[in-house]
């Protein structure tokens, strides 16, 4: 079985490295902007656009910036950046006339570019020195035992973070044998934020809440960084600080998310999750912030791609109805969101909400009548669920 996977290793440049490599973003940066407006004035002459290898052809005799000292597929891979930036121009242009309520966003000037990419060549790892063309050899940490580099290396990406470290991203193709399912034990999964998990099993996950936890903080340093004047020294330290504690909080929740999916993936042959349109829910005016915080759609994401290696079976469910349907009856028991506690006149249940509805799911993924539904009942229970705010309060246990 053929697997796309991403390494990703910390550089450790040294100061004339660094300076090398700033100036090739920068570089990239200004072709970028060129060639966009070498495309828009293509346009208003002729009437029509340029091809990849048109552009190419520009980077060599019509762009203006330095690009000597900067390697050739570096720069080609920028025209490939502009040419998918119009491709999804045009795209979202047609969903837009079929009448999807999108923005079309039109290719624009860019800033700043906090990456490149060596497509195929120009890089090499000698032992403990990373190789690149025009730039020199960087100093890269890689494991000895463990994240070692395994397949054929397609692409190199070198980015630069907002916390001014530089890393290496390894894109690889490799070959692997078929997985086989480890056992059949059953689970299902309903996340929240009371709990971040609750497994059908009875088992649940607390939430760490990572924002909520360094929020006081965050506060403290945005204060400290607003009122630094701007352009001068010390604000530059202030604006690292902060990305710095960003980047502490990122790493928090990644650990957290790594670490749960992996022994769940280990534990169950079969696991059902919701399937929630995560993008409508975080509209909601008291519970976005910690629906962010949660990350369940990078949650979902690793058990996707960590399932498919481990031989694990993946369902997502329609998340209709989960919470409302007795998982013993099937009989329907309507909540608002701040209901807790799922009670059945029919036939008598008393469990906790999560709980029943992560049975919901179990039942309803190893049925074979499930479906991937787009999550509009969940936002349409947290729009009509009465008095919001005071339901907030008590979901998130302020």
């Amino acid at each position: 079985m053929e697997v796309k996977k991403l390494y990703r290793f910390r550089l450790y440049p040294s100061r004339t490295i660094e300076n090398n490599m700033l100036k090739t973003l920068e570089t990239c940066k200004r072709t970028y902007n060129e060639m966009l407006d070498i495309c828009q004035a293509t346009y208003e002459m002729t009437g029509k656009g340029q091809t990849k290898f048109d552009m190419n052809r520009c980077i060599r005799y019509g762009v203006d910036a330095d690009i000597s000292m900067i390697h050739s597929q570096v720069l080609q891979n920028v025209n490939d950046r502009l040419a998918k930036a119009y491709s999804n121009f045009f795209r979202r242009v047609k969903e837009k006339r079929l009448g999807r309520n999108i923005k079309v966003g039109y290719p624009r000037h860019k800033k700043y570019c906090k990456s490149f990419t060596y497509p195929q060549s120009g890089f090499s790892i000698k032992g403990k020195k990373l190789m690149l063309s025009k730039i020199g050899m960087v100093n890269i940490k890689i494991g000895k035992t463990q994240n070692r580099i395994n397949g054929v290396v397609k692409t190199l990406t070198i980015k630069r973070e907002s916390s001014r470290k530089w890393f290496a991203i390894f894109s690889c193709v490799d070959n692997i044998p078929e997985p086989q399912m480890v056992n059949d034990k059953k689970i299902g999964i309903d996340v929240g934020l009371e709990h971040f998990a609750n497994l059908s099993d009875g088992q649940m996950i607390d939430n760490p809440r990572f924002l909520i936890q360094s929020e006081r903080k965050l506060k403290m340093l945005q204060r400290i960084l607003s009122r630094k004047k701007r352009r001068s020294m010390n604000r530059k330290k202030a604006k690292l600080k902060l990305a710095l504690m960003h980047e502490r909080i990122s790493n928090q929740r990644n650990d957290f998310l790594h670490k749960l999916s992996h022994h769940i993936v280990r534990e169950y042959g079969v696991i059902a999750i919701e399937n929630l349109n995560i993008r409508s829910m975080v509209r909601h005016p008291y519970l976005a912030k910690h629906i962010s915080d949660a990350s369940w759609g990078t949650f979902v994401n690793m058990l996707c791609y960590k399932a498919e290696s481990a031989g694990t079976k993946l369902v997502k469910v329609n998340p209709r109805g989960t919470s409302q349907m007795c998982s013993q009856c099937g009989h329907k028991v309507p909540k608002t969101l701040a209901q807790r506690w799922h009670f059945c006149p029919m036939c008598g249940l008393s469990i906790n909400r999560d709980l029943n509805s992560a049975i919901n799911i179990i039942t309803e993924g190893t049925s074979g009548n499930y479906a991937c539904g787009d999550g509009s009942s969940a936002l349409a229970m947290l729009e009509h669920s009465p008095s919001r705010k005071q339901e907030a309060t008590q979901l998130v246990g302020w």
